[in-house]
């Protein structure tokens, strides 16, 4: 979504872009973690005030559409039905907000598996070859899913760039808490999209004002080996 993404894929160090989350961005994070966490009336405040900071109702919808690959139907309709009633409520007040774009239709040439193989690879910046290990090896439909559900349906949506989708998935993982080992890799996806260590230090204090001091603490010690990894 070219109004709020701020950097390019393989863009580490950071070089020459915004070094803290345009206001679009830091509801995203706020919209993201209170939708996982289930706290429907703050989520509320941060609908008014996404759309207040210029996201429009399609961003927020493909937001919330996004988040259920990690916290489930139940939580992502929920927050869905909550954006529902704040349009309601906004357009009762004579705020009509601006719906934007649709998402494009998907070039859906190729198996889903190798598309979805190749936008991984693009935000890794890592070849997915060699024999499959750990999870992928144990129960490897899971990793099929990953590919061609996670990456291929999701990620090849064109509403949100891939920063955006990247915040709102570090976003949930820090409110749920318990997957460290998966908020690490997409901290690290974070930087290779190019998110700099000053936006995703922001991005942690944004997740102490919404899902709490337990949760940031844990998402900044995660953050914290990230970015000594990468001196």
């Amino acid at each position: 979504m070219a109004v709020i993404v701020t950097a390019t894929v393989n863009a580490q160090d950071g070089a020459g872009i915004n070094q803290y989350l345009v206001p679009e961005q830091r509801s995203i994070v706020s919209i993201a973690a209170l939708t996982a966490k289930g706290d429907l009336p703050k989520l509320k405040t941060a609908l008014n005030a996404g759309l207040d900071s210029g996201l429009t109702v399609n961003e927020i919808k493909e937001a919330i559409v996004h988040l259920y690959a990690y916290c489930g139907f139940p939580r992502s309709i929920r927050g869905l039905q909550t954006l529902m009633a704040v349009l309601d409520e906004r357009k009762a007040s004579g705020r009509n907000d601006e719906p934007g774009p649709e998402s494009a239709p998907i070039n859906d040439e190729g198996s889903k598996y190798e598309r979805g193989k190749a936008i991984l690879e693009e935000l890794s910046g890592v070849p997915e070859t060699g024999p499959k290990t750990g999870y992928a090896a144990f129960a490897p439909i899971i990793e099929v899913f990953l590919k061609e559900h996670l990456f291929a349906d999701i990620f090849e949506r064109d509403v949100l760039g891939y920063a955006e989708r990247e915040l709102v998935t570090v976003s949930v993982l820090s409110s749920i808490g318990g997957v460290e080992p998966m908020l690490r890799s997409h901290l690290n996806l974070c930087l290779n999209v190019g998110l700099t260590p000053n936006q995703l230090q922001q991005f942690v204090g944004i997740i102490k004002s919404t899902a709490g001091k337990k949760e940031a603490k844990a998402a900044q010690e995660v953050l914290d080996e990230v970015l000594k990894s990468k001196k």
